[in-house]
Protein backbone atom coordinates (compact mmCIF):
# COMPACT_ATOMS: atom_id res chain seq x y z
CA UNK A 1 0.00 0.00 0.00
CA UNK A 2 3.15 2.30 -0.20
CA UNK A 3 1.75 3.99 -2.96
CA UNK A 4 -1.72 4.14 -1.95
CA UNK A 5 -1.70 7.84 -1.88
CA UNK A 6 -0.25 8.32 -5.49
CA UNK A 7 -3.04 6.17 -6.36
CA UNK A 8 -5.35 8.93 -4.76
CA UNK A 9 -3.69 11.40 -6.72
CA UNK A 10 -1.08 12.47 -4.73
CA UNK A 11 2.61 11.89 -5.83
CA UNK A 12 4.97 13.18 -2.80
CA UNK A 13 8.40 12.38 -4.88
CA UNK A 14 6.80 15.05 -7.09
CA UNK A 15 6.04 17.41 -4.50
CA UNK A 16 10.22 16.27 -2.96
CA UNK A 17 11.14 16.78 -6.76
CA UNK A 18 9.75 19.99 -6.60
CA UNK A 19 11.53 21.34 -3.37
CA UNK A 20 14.86 20.56 -4.85
CA UNK A 21 14.10 22.38 -7.58
CA UNK A 22 12.95 25.22 -6.43
CA UNK A 23 16.44 25.35 -3.43
CA UNK A 24 18.25 27.48 -5.50
CA UNK A 25 15.68 29.61 -6.73
CA UNK A 26 15.05 30.53 -2.68
CA UNK A 27 19.15 30.78 -2.22
CA UNK A 28 19.07 33.62 -5.15
CA UNK A 29 17.01 35.80 -2.52
CA UNK A 30 18.59 35.49 0.25
CA UNK A 31 19.34 38.86 1.93
CA UNK A 32 20.76 40.75 5.37
CA UNK A 33 18.45 39.38 8.34
CA UNK A 34 17.68 36.26 6.51
CA UNK A 35 19.47 32.96 4.97
CA UNK A 36 16.55 32.33 2.41
CA UNK A 37 16.61 28.86 3.30
CA UNK A 38 13.72 25.93 2.63
CA UNK A 39 12.70 23.02 4.64
CA UNK A 40 12.14 23.69 7.50
CA UNK A 41 8.19 24.36 9.23
CA UNK A 42 8.97 28.57 9.56
CA UNK A 43 11.14 30.51 8.40
CA UNK A 44 13.58 33.30 11.39
CA UNK A 45 13.87 36.60 10.47
CA UNK A 46 16.60 39.36 12.16
CA UNK A 47 15.61 42.83 12.02
CA UNK A 48 18.67 44.11 13.75
CA UNK A 49 20.75 42.50 10.95
CA UNK A 50 18.72 44.01 8.61
CA UNK A 51 19.48 47.61 9.96
CA UNK A 52 15.99 48.54 11.96
CA UNK A 53 16.13 50.43 15.17
CA UNK A 54 12.59 51.23 15.86
CA UNK A 55 10.46 49.08 13.39
CA UNK A 56 7.10 48.79 12.00
CA UNK A 57 5.94 45.57 10.83
CA UNK A 58 3.87 45.59 7.29
CA UNK A 59 2.27 42.33 6.38
CA UNK A 60 0.10 41.84 2.73
CA UNK A 61 -1.35 38.94 1.05
CA UNK A 62 -2.81 38.92 -2.62
CA UNK A 63 -2.87 36.59 -5.43
CA UNK A 64 -2.70 36.78 -9.53
CA UNK A 65 -6.60 36.09 -10.01
CA UNK A 66 -7.68 35.18 -13.55
CA UNK A 67 -4.34 36.06 -15.59
CA UNK A 68 -3.71 33.12 -14.17
CA UNK A 69 -5.94 31.68 -16.55
CA UNK A 70 -3.99 33.50 -19.54
CA UNK A 71 -1.11 31.81 -17.94
CA UNK A 72 -2.68 28.13 -18.12
CA UNK A 73 -4.16 28.77 -21.49
CA UNK A 74 -0.82 30.32 -22.75
CA UNK A 75 1.46 27.11 -21.60
CA UNK A 76 3.41 29.69 -19.85
CA UNK A 77 4.37 29.96 -16.48
CA UNK A 78 7.51 32.44 -15.91
CA UNK A 79 5.65 35.38 -15.23
CA UNK A 80 3.10 35.14 -13.50
CA UNK A 81 5.26 34.08 -9.98
CA UNK A 82 6.85 37.89 -10.70
CA UNK A 83 3.14 39.08 -10.74
CA UNK A 84 2.78 37.67 -7.37
CA UNK A 85 5.82 39.15 -5.53
CA UNK A 86 4.88 42.62 -7.40
CA UNK A 87 0.69 42.69 -5.85
CA UNK A 88 2.15 41.89 -2.69
CA UNK A 89 5.46 43.91 -2.10
CA UNK A 90 3.57 47.04 -4.11
CA UNK A 91 0.86 46.84 -1.60
CA UNK A 92 4.17 46.82 1.50
CA UNK A 93 6.11 49.96 0.00
CA UNK A 94 3.28 52.80 -0.46
CA UNK A 95 3.26 52.66 3.54
CA UNK A 96 6.94 53.43 3.56
CA UNK A 97 8.04 49.89 4.41
CA UNK A 98 10.51 47.60 2.53
CA UNK A 99 9.33 44.17 1.74
CA UNK A 100 11.74 41.68 3.93
CA UNK A 101 10.26 38.31 3.03
CA UNK A 102 8.16 36.58 0.91
CA UNK A 103 6.21 33.15 1.28
CA UNK A 104 3.63 31.90 -1.30
CA UNK A 105 1.04 29.01 -1.50
CA UNK A 106 0.82 26.77 -5.19
CA UNK A 107 -2.18 24.77 -5.15
CA UNK A 108 -2.91 22.77 -8.03
CA UNK A 109 -5.11 19.77 -8.67
CA UNK A 110 -1.79 17.20 -9.94
CA UNK A 111 1.71 18.52 -9.72
CA UNK A 112 3.35 19.12 -12.86
CA UNK A 113 7.31 19.61 -11.70
CA UNK A 114 8.40 21.71 -14.77
CA UNK A 115 5.34 24.08 -14.50
CA UNK A 116 5.77 24.52 -10.51
CA UNK A 117 9.94 25.27 -11.32
CA UNK A 118 9.09 27.91 -13.82
CA UNK A 119 6.53 29.46 -11.11
CA UNK A 120 8.70 29.60 -8.55
CA UNK A 121 11.33 30.93 -10.87
CA UNK A 122 8.82 34.19 -11.20
CA UNK A 123 8.95 34.20 -7.89
CA UNK A 124 12.38 33.97 -7.05
CA UNK A 125 12.58 36.90 -10.03
CA UNK A 126 10.14 39.17 -8.31
CA UNK A 127 11.94 38.57 -4.72
CA UNK A 128 15.20 39.73 -6.37
CA UNK A 129 13.67 42.76 -8.05
CA UNK A 130 11.76 44.18 -4.64
CA UNK A 131 15.11 43.05 -2.37
CA UNK A 132 13.41 40.14 -0.36
CA UNK A 133 14.11 36.94 0.59
CA UNK A 134 11.95 33.87 -0.74
CA UNK A 135 11.84 31.99 2.95
CA UNK A 136 9.62 29.40 2.04
CA UNK A 137 5.79 28.44 1.46
CA UNK A 138 3.76 25.64 0.67
CA UNK A 139 2.40 23.34 -2.07
CA UNK A 140 -0.44 21.62 -2.20
CA UNK A 141 -1.82 19.03 -5.01
CA UNK A 142 -5.24 19.04 -4.15
CA UNK A 143 -6.92 16.16 -6.98
CA UNK A 144 -10.52 16.75 -7.44
CA UNK A 145 -10.22 20.41 -6.56
CA UNK A 146 -9.02 21.64 -9.73
CA UNK A 147 -9.25 21.02 -13.39
CA UNK A 148 -6.49 19.02 -15.34
CA UNK A 149 -3.85 21.77 -15.57
CA UNK A 150 -5.36 24.53 -13.23
CA UNK A 151 -3.73 25.94 -10.27
CA UNK A 152 -4.01 29.12 -8.18
CA UNK A 153 -1.16 31.05 -6.30
CA UNK A 154 -1.22 33.22 -3.02
CA UNK A 155 1.62 35.29 -1.54
CA UNK A 156 2.16 36.65 1.48
CA UNK A 157 5.02 39.15 2.19
CA UNK A 158 6.40 41.01 5.44
CA UNK A 159 8.02 44.62 5.31
CA UNK A 160 9.29 47.10 7.82
CA UNK A 161 9.13 50.30 8.30
CA UNK A 162 10.92 52.57 10.55
CA UNK A 163 8.45 53.87 13.06
CA UNK A 164 9.03 57.78 12.22
CA UNK A 165 9.03 56.94 8.69
CA UNK A 166 5.46 55.19 8.32
CA UNK A 167 3.22 56.60 5.27
CA UNK A 168 -0.24 57.07 6.45
CA UNK A 169 -1.48 60.04 3.77
CA UNK A 170 -2.12 62.07 6.68
CA UNK A 171 0.89 64.38 5.44
CA UNK A 172 -0.80 64.94 2.01
CA UNK A 173 -1.61 68.49 1.86
CA UNK A 174 -4.21 70.90 -0.96
CA UNK A 175 -1.14 71.68 -3.54
CA UNK A 176 0.80 68.68 -3.41
CA UNK A 177 1.84 67.59 -6.90
CA UNK A 178 0.76 64.17 -8.04
CA UNK A 179 2.84 61.94 -10.11
CA UNK A 180 2.15 58.33 -12.04
CA UNK A 181 4.93 55.47 -12.78
CA UNK A 182 4.28 53.94 -15.90
CA UNK A 183 2.70 50.36 -16.26
CA UNK A 184 4.10 47.60 -18.00
CA UNK A 185 0.41 47.21 -19.43
CA UNK A 186 -2.50 45.74 -17.40
CA UNK A 187 -0.65 44.31 -14.60
CA UNK A 188 -2.41 41.83 -12.34
CA UNK A 189 -6.52 43.43 -12.32
CA UNK A 190 -9.30 43.03 -14.41
CA UNK A 191 -8.21 39.86 -16.00
CA UNK A 192 -11.94 38.75 -16.07
CA UNK A 193 -12.64 41.67 -18.61
CA UNK A 194 -9.90 41.74 -20.39
CA UNK A 195 -10.74 37.35 -21.17
CA UNK A 196 -14.03 38.03 -22.30
CA UNK A 197 -13.14 40.80 -24.53
CA UNK A 198 -10.43 38.58 -25.95
CA UNK A 199 -12.95 35.75 -26.60
CA UNK A 200 -15.36 38.63 -28.04
CA UNK A 201 -12.26 39.23 -30.41
CA UNK A 202 -12.16 35.77 -31.91
CA UNK A 203 -8.50 35.83 -31.18
CA UNK A 204 -6.34 33.12 -29.44
CA UNK A 205 -3.93 33.56 -27.42
CA UNK A 206 -1.58 32.08 -29.92
CA UNK A 207 -2.58 34.79 -32.11
CA UNK A 208 -0.37 37.79 -32.91
CA UNK A 209 -0.77 40.56 -30.63
CA UNK A 210 -2.80 43.03 -32.30
CA UNK A 211 -0.76 45.68 -30.72
CA UNK A 212 2.59 44.37 -31.28
CA UNK A 213 2.96 41.70 -34.20
CA UNK A 214 6.60 40.64 -32.75
CA UNK A 215 4.09 38.87 -29.99
CA UNK A 216 1.51 37.25 -29.16
CA UNK A 217 -1.35 37.73 -27.87
CA UNK A 218 -0.44 35.73 -24.78
CA UNK A 219 2.97 36.80 -24.36
CA UNK A 220 1.61 40.14 -24.57
CA UNK A 221 -1.16 39.67 -21.79
CA UNK A 222 1.27 38.05 -19.51
CA UNK A 223 3.69 41.13 -19.30
CA UNK A 224 4.12 41.07 -15.35
CA UNK A 225 3.52 43.69 -13.41
CA UNK A 226 6.02 46.44 -12.70
CA UNK A 227 7.54 46.12 -8.96
CA UNK A 228 8.04 49.81 -7.75
CA UNK A 229 9.58 49.11 -4.54
CA UNK A 230 13.45 49.98 -4.62
CA UNK A 231 12.87 53.35 -7.05
CA UNK A 232 9.98 54.68 -4.78
CA UNK A 233 11.90 53.36 -1.46
CA UNK A 234 14.74 55.66 -2.59
CA UNK A 235 12.46 58.61 -3.09
CA UNK A 236 10.92 57.79 0.49
CA UNK A 237 13.90 57.90 1.85
CA UNK A 238 14.84 61.23 0.61
CA UNK A 239 12.17 62.86 2.11
CA UNK A 240 9.88 63.74 -1.04
CA UNK A 241 6.59 61.66 -0.42
CA UNK A 242 4.03 62.15 1.64
CA UNK A 243 1.73 59.12 0.33
CA UNK A 244 1.73 56.56 -2.27
CA UNK A 245 -1.32 54.10 -3.98
CA UNK A 246 -0.82 51.29 -5.82
CA UNK A 247 -2.89 51.45 -8.90
CA UNK A 248 -4.81 47.48 -8.88
CA UNK A 249 -8.40 46.83 -9.19
CA UNK A 250 -10.55 49.93 -9.19
CA UNK A 251 -7.77 51.73 -11.29
CA UNK A 252 -7.61 55.43 -10.56
CA UNK A 253 -10.96 56.19 -9.62
CA UNK A 254 -11.10 53.80 -6.15
CA UNK A 255 -7.50 53.52 -5.03
CA UNK A 256 -6.35 56.93 -4.84
CA UNK A 257 -8.65 58.07 -2.23
CA UNK A 258 -7.29 54.90 0.09
CA UNK A 259 -4.35 57.47 1.11
CA UNK A 260 -5.91 60.69 1.19
CA UNK A 261 -6.96 62.62 4.25
CA UNK A 262 -10.93 63.58 4.35
CA UNK A 263 -11.35 66.66 2.66
CA UNK A 264 -9.15 66.28 0.03
CA UNK A 265 -8.95 64.76 -3.85
CA UNK A 266 -7.10 64.71 -7.09
CA UNK A 267 -7.57 66.23 -10.31
CA UNK A 268 -5.50 64.60 -12.80
CA UNK A 269 -5.22 65.51 -16.70
CA UNK A 270 -5.16 62.45 -18.98
CA UNK A 271 -2.95 64.51 -21.66
CA UNK A 272 -0.04 64.23 -19.14
CA UNK A 273 0.39 60.76 -19.65
CA UNK A 274 0.65 57.78 -22.45
CA UNK A 275 -1.84 55.28 -22.13
CA UNK A 276 -0.61 51.75 -23.31
CA UNK A 277 -2.39 50.53 -26.73
CA UNK A 278 -3.41 47.56 -24.85
CA UNK A 279 -5.72 49.76 -23.35
CA UNK A 280 -6.97 51.13 -26.94
CA UNK A 281 -7.69 47.53 -27.93
CA UNK A 282 -9.62 47.07 -24.78
CA UNK A 283 -11.79 50.07 -25.07
CA UNK A 284 -12.15 49.64 -28.56
CA UNK A 285 -13.00 45.89 -28.57
CA UNK A 286 -15.56 46.39 -25.77
CA UNK A 287 -16.76 49.97 -26.32
CA UNK A 288 -15.82 50.88 -23.00
CA UNK A 289 -16.45 53.99 -21.43
CA UNK A 290 -13.05 56.19 -20.46
CA UNK A 291 -14.72 57.02 -17.02
CA UNK A 292 -14.77 52.97 -16.40
CA UNK A 293 -11.65 52.47 -17.64
CA UNK A 294 -10.19 54.28 -15.36
CA UNK A 295 -12.37 52.73 -12.58
CA UNK A 296 -11.30 48.89 -13.55
CA UNK A 297 -7.24 49.62 -15.24
CA UNK A 298 -5.06 51.15 -14.40
CA UNK A 299 -4.18 53.03 -17.39
CA UNK A 300 -0.91 53.40 -17.75
CA UNK A 301 0.33 54.12 -14.28
CA UNK A 302 0.69 51.74 -11.78
CA UNK A 303 1.96 54.11 -9.01
CA UNK A 304 0.67 57.04 -8.22
CA UNK A 305 3.05 59.25 -6.16
CA UNK A 306 1.93 62.23 -4.15
CA UNK A 307 4.78 64.52 -2.99
CA UNK A 308 5.40 68.56 -1.93
CA UNK A 309 5.27 70.89 -4.73
CA UNK A 310 8.82 72.23 -3.65
CA UNK A 311 10.01 68.95 -3.70
CA UNK A 312 8.65 67.31 -7.43
CA UNK A 313 11.53 68.37 -9.12
CA UNK A 314 14.02 66.06 -6.62
CA UNK A 315 11.29 63.48 -6.46
CA UNK A 316 11.24 63.32 -10.40
CA UNK A 317 15.01 62.70 -10.83
CA UNK A 318 15.32 60.12 -7.91
CA UNK A 319 12.62 58.06 -9.51
CA UNK A 320 13.81 58.24 -13.19
CA UNK A 321 17.47 57.69 -12.11
CA UNK A 322 16.03 54.35 -10.89
CA UNK A 323 14.64 53.80 -14.05
CA UNK A 324 10.94 54.44 -13.86
CA UNK A 325 8.82 56.86 -16.37
CA UNK A 326 7.54 59.32 -14.02
CA UNK A 327 4.59 61.68 -15.26
CA UNK A 328 3.08 64.84 -13.56
CA UNK A 329 -0.62 64.03 -14.08
CA UNK A 330 -2.26 66.57 -11.47
CA UNK A 331 -2.52 68.43 -7.76
CA UNK A 332 -4.44 67.69 -4.47
CA UNK A 333 -7.13 70.13 -4.36
CA UNK A 334 -9.84 70.74 -1.21
CA UNK A 335 -12.84 69.53 -1.53
CA UNK A 336 -15.66 71.24 -2.60
CA UNK A 337 -19.36 70.11 -2.04
CA UNK A 338 -20.55 67.83 -5.09
CA UNK A 339 -16.55 66.96 -5.90
CA UNK A 340 -15.37 63.96 -6.66
CA UNK A 341 -12.47 62.39 -4.87
CA UNK A 342 -10.84 61.48 -8.28
CA UNK A 343 -11.54 63.92 -11.36
CA UNK A 344 -9.85 62.39 -14.37
CA UNK A 345 -9.90 65.49 -17.14
CA UNK A 346 -9.63 65.11 -20.69
CA UNK A 347 -9.82 61.01 -20.94
CA UNK A 348 -12.12 61.11 -23.50
CA UNK A 349 -10.32 63.57 -25.97
CA UNK A 350 -6.67 61.81 -25.21
CA UNK A 351 -7.95 57.88 -25.02
CA UNK A 352 -10.53 57.62 -28.11
CA UNK A 353 -8.56 59.58 -30.86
Amino acid sequence: MSDAYKQAGVDIDAGNALVEAIKPLARSTARSGSDAGLGGFGALFDLRAAGYQDPLLVATTDGVGTKLKVAILANRHDTVGIDLVAMCVNDLVVQGAEPLLFLDYYATGKLDVAAGRDIVAGIAEGCRQAGCALVGGETAEMPGMYSEGDYDLAGFSVGAVERQHALTGSAVQAGDVVLGLASTGVHSNGYSLVRKLVEKSGLGYDAACPWDESKTLGEALLTPTRIYVKSTLKAVRAGTVRAMAHITGGGLIENIPRVLPDGLGVVLDASTWALPPVFSWLMKTGGIASYEMARTFNVGLGMVVVVPADKADEAIGILRECGETVYTVGTVTALKDGDARVTVNGMDAAWTA
